[in-house]
């Protein structure tokens, strides 16, 4: 009976310690990073730094786009036409930096 006691509390005292997180979470992020996305106007390449793209996986059911300017970063429409057309012009920009 003293067993079956020590062993309840023991994973009781296990489980506490388990429950209680100090600061960031060690483990990948599993929810989408971008809860709101930006669609009109269309953003001028000449703005915008950088995009990161994010595939959909089981962290989101969506594609993300995300575009680092000056002032900040804002999530873009994936399905739209002037996104795709950023997309494309960014990425020949960085292909000339390269060179």
């Amino acid at each position: 009976m003293k067993l079956t006691i020590s062993a309840f509390v023991l994973l009781i005292c296990t489980a506490a310690l388990l429950s209680t997180t100090e600061g960031q979470p060690t483990g990948p992020q599993l929810r989408c990073k971008c809860p709101k996305i930006y669609s009109e106007p269309a953003i001028p390449a000449e703005k915008v730094l950088s995009l990161r793209f994010i595939s959909a996986g089981p962290h989101c059911k969506n594609d993300e786009i995300i575009a680092k300017m000056k002032k900040g970063q804002t999530c873009l429409d994936p399905t739209k036409d002037w996104v795709i057309s950023l997309k494309e012009e960014i990425n020949k920009r960085n292909l000339k930096s390269q060179q």
